[in-house]
């Protein structure tokens, strides 16, 4: 599946998106894959209050699952202004 990462997460990462090979059932559980790569991945992912998640561009929670799902992105809670 194609992950997506914005703002301060892609900087964290050091990449805009990538393609992920992944049996994760969950959000969660591709957050706990994804956070034990290395530590690039664990600082962006060790605070998931302050991350969103969107699955096929719909907003999500980290509970939902990944069946069939072809992008997840990343992002920080955004804010009206």
């Amino acid at each position: 599946m194609n992950v997506v990462y914005f703002a301060w997460v892609r900087e964290r990462i050091g990449l805009p998106q990538e393609t992920v090979e992944t049996d994760a059932a969950t959000v969660k559980d591709l957050i706990a894959e994804l956070g034990a790569r290395e530590e690039r991945y664990a600082a962006a992912f060790a605070d998931t209050s302050a991350l969103r998640v969107a699955l096929d561009q719909e907003l999500s929670d980290f509970d939902a699952s990944l069946a069939g799902v072809r992008e997840v992105a990343f992002f920080p809670p955004m804010t009206g202004g």
